[in-house]
């Protein structure tokens, strides 16, 4: 079995322009939510099951999927209190009794991503965190830096000189995320927070490029631009 947790529960405040009255995942593409395209997509790359982490209008989403989506079960995560892409990450992991590797996507991007040559990079690897790293558009997003080897070398390099960036795809060993030990507070970012406190306390975060299709709808106008990107 393949589980991925999905980071869903966002409100989506700099989409609002664009979209009223939905969890920001479940913005219409060509008639059908965001959130659909993701988990058709990682289905066709054999996850076979899902946790939802949600929170803000978590029954929309709730009551478009319910608990089974083409035959592959989900299961929901729900924040009573915004918590966070690293928060709630965390509550999700509490869910999985499997010690393996975790796929964590984040609900508001679409990376095409090969799922096998990703986990092969993290099994030979053997890392807490791999991020699946693509080319960077040199405006949204800070810059990662990387070694030869695949370390990540920075998270929040100079954006208009790295070429790469992260596309919110990460397979992850749940032992590196003791909530108790590593981490404080509620609210927090996976991005912002767990990723360069990992960092600093020198555990292994490893990137692997992918040149896949990429888009991340989280401002009006790359919503407007994910009708011509996802199908």
């Amino acid at each position: 079995m393949c589980t991925a947790i999905i980071l869903a529960g966002g409100f989506g405040t700099r989409l609002r322009k664009a979209v009223h009255d939905v969890p920001k995942p479940m913005a219409p593409i060509k008639g059908k939510p965001f959130l659909e395209y993701l988990m058709d997509y990682w289905i066709s790359q054999g996850v076979s099951s899902f946790i939802l982490s949600v929170g803000y209008k978590h029954r929309k989403i709730i009551d478009y999927f319910g608990y089974d989506y083409r035959g592959t079960s989900i299961y929901y995560c729900i924040e009573d209190f915004p918590l966070g892409t690293g928060g709630g990450l965390l509550k999700a992991i509490e869910l999985i009794e499997q010690k393996k590797s975790i796929i964590v996507i984040n609900g508001d991007t679409f990376f095409e991503v090969d799922l096998k040559t990703l986990k092969a990079f993290h099994e030979q690897k053997n890392p807490s965190f791999t991020l699946a790293l693509c080319k960077n558009n040199g405006t949204r997003y800070m810059g990662i830096m990387v070694d030869s080897d695949g370390v990540i070398l920075s998270l929040n390099d100079n954006k208009k000189l790295s070429k790469l960036a992260n596309g919110g795809v990460y397979l992850i060993n749940p032992r590196a995320l003791d909530p108790s030990r590593n981490f404080s507070g509620n609210k927090i970012s996976l991005e912002d927070d767990i990723l360069p406190a990992l960092m600093a306390r020198k555990m292994s975060i490893f990137g692997l490029e992918f040149d896949g299709r990429f888009i991340d709808i989280g401002i009006p106008e790359d919503y407007i631009r994910a009708a011509s990107i996802i199908d």
